[in-house]
């Protein structure tokens, strides 16, 4: 029986949690490594985890402090918490943490006027090329930029940027030295106009906690506990400001999931995830893996996705356990041009929606975002609404700023009227009309003012007795932390843009070799890899539809020579009209050439033949189930006493572990593999490749 001192969480509070869940929200109070695969519930979980170490006297609610990567998802958080009673505790980005940390600390570590925030490095980045002799292109003023944010992400100073990125082989807009003089110039620039990037609320804020030692105490005396989420995606510098807070304490909880790294390029990295339990030895290690979010369709094609992957470390081999009850299976399509499939997404949108599907539960996500355009024309063909993310910010609307104005004056002004139904009263004048528009530019604004009652609604059912003044001062909140509330329409959105994000139905569209992955990608094994875990994302964002198309030329009357993305080999139903693969040596048609398993090329010479794969397209040799074929030929060969070849070749070995076959068909169709061999050792060879597959 427990004593009178030991902390009690409140009853009922971890009820609904699933056992995994419930070992990470209840774990004991120190470091926590939360191993979480895309919709386990990772925010349920340390939202949980956070209301229990509150709610059981181990730290207030004041104390905590929950950093993520994106403004949504920690809005998100905060809403969450609101509901679990937990108010006072901070959920933030590392940005806005930093810069409210700053400006409280400011007078005393610099002691002027707290400099400026800078919104937009363009002007000056543009300023610097031009000192230093570069052109000034759009184009080359954003590649300079992504260096320079990269270089300051990695806590690399400008002298030391030309050595390191040739050593990273980073893909520069011009020579080294000179982006290091743009970067230099750059820097000098902004300080003397007095101003800061958003890399420099970091870097400030970290050098402040370093450096003096008043200001470190009292931070470490405010806050106690540390929350992180989207730890996989942590840069070099924000974990030097982690630790700058931490102060060498370890009351820390981290959540990730490897598979899902795509911020390399700006400088995240996954090692401080996978290294976590080396740091702490005594870490709570717990993984979620109980996908509540997909049909189990949806969630075997993303296993399916991520299975393919290269190198991937022991501790990212997250495999999804779907949940849910059944659903479609996933629809794959092949169009001439990209027009024709911007008219086939449309049309399927269509139906979804007059199935009863809203237009809010639906996206369509692609590589770069000059893709939209397309979408957006086709969108409108059906009269469908839509949305692109990353256009005009919610916030900013001139309905949207009306409508707060007017709560803002009405919240001066007692009334009896609950508070939903005093909103639509407030918003009525504004354009909130009873009935929705018939359509165009005066239904956004309508959506946009319903989308403000909807927050109201989320408001009374959460905060006890809410007000006008509770939803006025939850409107600016979100509206400093960029965290609006839904509104209808289509979402269109680049797949970095969808991270965090999910919808009933998902199109992945555009899914052709050169965009995805992207061009740029291509001889960059590290690279592609992070291309097939940002195709992985996309997948995971469907919770039960899943399109997958592409289109074999870019305009119609092109010539149609493009092919599918290396990404699909393997999930595109073999019976399915869009089904290229070319069918292995032994089981082809009399007379049919052998071709190549992803870009469906006619193969040349044996070793091609081998591995059914032409030497143009990367290998995708799984490098752990190669190492334990070839011991376990080792000891097969020793057993039987011949050499290794006579059982299999290093050809033969490669093309397996290239091709990682779970069934008899699919290991006999590897050419040089008959029946005999089949029969001898086609189960031992199985049961190898299983192991290493499902682990």
């Amino acid at each position: 029986m427990a004593s009178a001192s030991t902390p009690r969480t409140r009853p009922g509070l971890l009820d609904g949690l699933d056992p995994e869940q419930r070992a990470a929200a209840s774990a004991p109070r120190g470091p926590v490594c939360v191993l979480a695969g895309a919709g386990t519930g990772k925010t349920r979980t340390i939202t949980h985890r956070i209301a229990h170490l509150v709610s059981s006297g181990h730290v207030a609610a004041g104390q905590v402090l929950a950093v993520t990567y994106t403004a949504r998802a920690a809005g998100e958080m905060r809403t969450r918490l609101r509901g679990l009673g937990v108010e006072a505790a901070q959920a933030l980005t590392f940005h806005a943490a930093a810069r409210r940390q700053l400006r409280y600390f400011w007078p005393r570590v610099v002691g002027d006027r707290p400099w400026d925030l800078l919104d937009n490095k363009f002007r000056f980045v543009g300023q610097a090329a031009n000192r230093a002799g570069l052109g000034t292109e759009t184009e080359v003023l954003r590649d300079l930029a992504s260096e320079i944010e990269w270089a300051k992400a990695s806590l690399i100073a400008p002298d030391d940027y030309p050595a390191i990125a040739a050593r990273n082989q980073r893909d520069t807009p011009a020579p080294v030295t000179q982006v290091a003089n743009v970067y230099r110039l750059y820097e000098e620039i902004k300080n003397s106009a007095q101003v800061l990037d958003f890399d420099d609320l970091l870097l400030h804020t970290t050098a402040a906690l370093e450096e003096h030692g008043a200001v470190a105490d009292e931070f470490r005396e405010r806050y106690r506990c540390f929350v992180v989420d989207e730890y996989q995606d942590v840069t070099p510098l924000q974990q030097r400001l982690l630790d700058a807070w931490l102060g060498g304490r370890d009351d820390l909880t981290v959540v990730g999931d490897a598979n899902q790294t795509i911020y390399s390029f700006g400088g995240a990295s996954p090692r401080p995830l996978l290294e976590f339990t080396r740091r702490f030895p005594e870490a709570t290690v717990v993984r979620l893996e109980r996908d509540y979010r997909s049909t189990p369709e949806v969630v075997a094609l993303a296993n399916q996705v991520i299975g393919a992957a290269r190198g991937r470390p022991a501790g990212s081999r997250l495999k999804l356990i779907g949940q849910r009850p059944a659903g479609p299976p996933p629809r794959f399509g092949e169009y001439d041009d990209e027009a024709a499939e911007a008219s086939a997404v449309a049309r399927r949108i269509r139906e979804l929606i007059d199935g009863g599907i809203a237009t809010s539960e639906i996206a369509v996500l692609y590589r770069v975002n000059a893709q939209s355009e397309a979408y957006e024309q086709a969108l409108s063909d059906v009269d469908v609404p839509y949305l692109v993310r990353g256009g005009e910010r919610f916030f900013a609307r001139k309905e949207v700023r009306q409508a707060v104005i007017a709560l803002r004056t009405a919240s001066s002004r007692e009334s009896d009227l609950d508070l939903v139904t005093r909103v639509r009263a407030v918003l009525h004048p504004v354009g909130l009309t009873e009935q929705p528009p018939a359509g165009g530019a005066a239904k956004e604004r309508w959506d946009a003012l319903l989308a403000l009652v909807e927050v109201a609604e989320e408001l009374a059912s959460t905060v006890e007795g809410a007000d006008l003044h509770h939803l006025v001062a939850e409107l600016d909140q979100r509206a400093a932390a960029q965290h609006p509330p839904t509104v209808e329409g289509v979402t269109l959105a680049s797949l970095h843009a969808a991270k965090g994000l999910e919808w009933d139905a998902v199109f992945l569209v555009g899914l052709a070799e050169g965009t995805m992955p992207i061009q740029h990608a291509d001889g960059d094994d590290a690279a592609v890899e992070e291309e097939r875990r940002l195709f992985y994302v996309g997948v995971t964002r469907a919770r039960e539809h899943l399109w997958l198309s592409w289109a074999l030329s870019r305009k119609p009357g092109s010539r149609r020579n493009r092919r599918r993305s290396r990404f699909m080999y393997g999930l595109v139903p073999e019976d399915h009209p869009a089904a290229r693969v070319a069918k292995a040596q032994n089981t082809a048609p009399t007379g049919a050439k052998p071709r190549c398993r992803v870009c469906d090329s006619v193969l040349a010479g044996t070793m091609e033949i081998k591995l059914s794969r032409c030497s143009k397209c990367p290998s995708n040799v799984d490098e752990e189930l190669l190492a334990k074929l070839r011991a376990w030929r080792g000891e097969r060969s020793k057993e039987l006493k011949v050499p290794t070849f006579v059982v299999f070749t290093d050809a033969t070995l490669v093309a397996i572990a290239e091709q990682r076959p779970t069934t008899d068909g699919a290991l006999v169709s590897i050419s040089g593999i008959g029946a005999t061999k089949l029969e001898r050792f086609g189960a031992e060879v199985l049961d190898v490749v299983r192991a290493v597959v499902s682990s």
